[in-house]
Formats: structure tokens, sequence, C-alpha cells
């Protein structure tokens, strides 16, 4: 009975759980398509067709953060569901505690959350990487240039100090769009500004492209192409410019030794690699929160503030998730910490109130 029952429950919680992916992907398709041809439509490089392929290229980025929410919803929406027609409490009166018919949602949880990391996350790190060389090649076309975001390179060679900033890194660290190179004379001021379109790294230099030159107290001057001497290689641009989101789970952990060889900081892969391993966990943390307010739901008609109550833990959840996640990118604290310790004490909560809740 208990498996016939087990697996009854399990098929509901998929069920459940591919409805409201179908709902989330299609939402989100049509509000990022939306956003995204509003924010390109006056390029040059714009297509209808180029924006639904750059839609479909960041949608399994968007899920991979959305998918914990998502969690909380299907959990929350099956056992209502089960509740309002007195399965749950037909299983209670045969005998079956919490645990027993819980087990199945607990499964289905950390499967989602599996298919998450080994599926959904390499689909999302190649789709960032093509939809970051598509914008590129739309603002290249554009002729337009952003400020360079951090992090920053720093080469010394010789008597040149430069500091090497760019928007995104292409082509496994060869390529540098929309570069700023930060030229330091010997007691440390800023001697010369260079705003290019493009920075190819050949053999021993950066072969700049499209190049706004700026010194202190003189005319800006244009160059059509300029060159920049450089002891750095491809590898080590790469692992520095590198974007956690951006490299698949598989490719995470090589990644990390790679880095660590270069000198590089390693906090930020080191906290997506374990984000990616907890997030299995994550899911059932979810899921026990959303058996705190909905296994009662319909027995005692409780009030929608309860489910309320539900929804903003898991909110709460995520945020402290998301927070505690970014010191450990920052190395305030270790990286394995930042990412196991909200789930588990997430999990230990959600088990305890059911603990008192069912068996007092």
């Amino acid at each position: 009975m208990i498996r016939t029952l087990g697996l009854y429950f399990f098929r509901r919680y998929i069920t459940m759980m591919a409805w409201f992916l179908v709902g989330v992907v299609c939402i989100t398709f049509l509000i990022d398509f939306t956003e995204t041809s509003s924010r390109y439509a006056d390029l040059p490089g714009y297509t209808v067709t180029g924006v639904l392929y750059l839609t479909a290229l960041r949608l399994p980025l968007i899920l991979q953060q959305t998918i914990p929410f998502i969690g909380l919803f299907v959990g929350m929406a099956t056992l209502i569901g089960l509740n309002r027609k007195s399965e749950l409490v037909v299983a209670r009166a045969a005998g079956i505690s919490v645990w027993q018919f819980m087990a199945p949602f607990l499964i289905g949880a950390i499967l989602v959350g599996l298919a998450t990391t080994l599926v959904i996350n390499p689909l999302a790190a190649w789709g960032k990487r093509q939809g970051t060389e598509v914008e590129a090649s739309w603002r290249e076309t554009a002729g337009r240039t952003k400020p360079a975001p951090i992090p920053w390179l720093r080469q010394s060679s010789g008597t040149t100090d430069v500091a090497i900033g760019a928007r995104s890194v292409l082509e496994d660290g060869a390529l540098l769009v929309e570069p700023v190179l930060l030229h330091f004379d010997p007691d440390g001021r800023i001697a010369l500004r260079q705003d290019a379109r493009s920075a190819k790294l050949e053999d021993g230099y950066w072969n700049l492209t499209d190049v706004l030159e700026t010194r202190p107290g003189e005319i800006q001057t244009r160059l059509p192409e300029a060159k920049v001497p450089t002891n750095l290689n491809a590898e080590f641009v790469q692992q520095r410019l590198v974007q956690p989101e951006s490299v698949a789970f598989y490719d995470l952990f090589n990644k990390i030794e790679v880095a660590r060889s270069f000198g590089v900081s390693t906090y930020a892969l080191e906290t997506q690699f374990h984000s990616l391993l907890s997030l299995p966990f994550l899911m059932v943390a979810m899921t026990l929160i959303a058996a705190t307010v909905s296994l009662k739901f319909s027995r005692i008609n409780q009030s929608r503030s309860v489910i309320l109550g539900g929804i903003l833990s898991g909110f709460v959840l995520y945020v402290v998730t998301v927070l505690v996640r970014a010191f450990g990118s920052s190395g305030v604290m270790p990286p394995y910490i930042a990412a196991w310790v909200p789930v588990v004490v997430a999990m230990a909560l959600g088990a305890t109130i059911l603990l008192h809740k069912e068996d007092g």
C-alpha cells in the first residue's frame, strides 16, 4: 500500500512541477522578450528572430534562478490539492505518518534539484556565453561603448604598469569587449586612458581597435588601432574575468584548479560550485517549508495568512541564501559555509516544525 501510494504522490508532484515549469517558462519568455526588444530595438543588428534566439539563450539561466521558488509553490499546491480532496486524511487514517507520505515529495524535490544542476545549469552557462557574444556583436555594429566593470586585470612589464577592465571576455580569454586600459606613471598616477571597441590578445601585445585616448590636460584623440605590450596569456585573462554563471557545473572544478595555479581568487567559482551541489537540498528545504503551512490547511480551515506565511518564509530563505553566497563570493566567509549553512539550517527548521506539529 505504501509503495502504491508513494508512486501516486510522486506522480502528482512531478505532474504539478511540469505544469509550473511550462507556465513559468512561457511567462518568463514573454517578459524577457518584451524587455529585450525594447532595449535593442534601435540597434542596427536588431531582428525579431535574433531577439527570440537571445531570449531562448537566457531562459535556462532565469529558470535556474527561479527553480527554488517553483519548488516551494509546487509543494504547496500539491499538498493543498491532496488535502482538499481528503486524500491525506485517508492516508493518515490508514496509519501512514507524515514522514512516509512526504517521502515521495522530498525525493521528487531532490530529483528536480539534480536535474537543475546537471542539465539546466550547463545549458544556462552555454546560453550565457552565446548571449554575450550576440549582444557584443550588436553593440559593435552600433559602435556603442560602456564603462568597463570590475574585476580588473593588472599587468606590469618593465616600466609599463597597466590596469585593464572589460565588459565581457570572449574567445576563451583572447578577446575583450569594450575594454578600458589605464596606464600609470612611476608615481602611481594615471598617465593615459584608452577606451576601445575591442582588444585582441596577440603574441606579446594587445591589439586595440577604435581607440579613444585620454591624457591629463590634453585633447582626446581617436586612433583606428593601437598596440599595448603585455606579458599575459589568454588562459590567465579568462580565469581572471570569467563569470561563475558562464561556467558549467562539470567544468567548475577544473576552472577552480586552473585559477589557483595562476594565483587568481577562486571564491566566486567555489561558491558557485557549492551552491549547485547544495541545490537539491535547497529544494528539500523549500518542500519542507511548504509542508509546514499546507498539511493542515483544509482540515482546520486555516486562513490565507498561513499560506502567505509560507511564501514569505521561502522568500526570506532565498534572500538569505543569495546574501550569504555574496559573502562567500567576496571571501568574507568560506564558500562552502556560505553555500551550505542556510540550506542545512532551513532543512533543520522545517523538520523541527513538522516534528512539533505532527509528533508532538
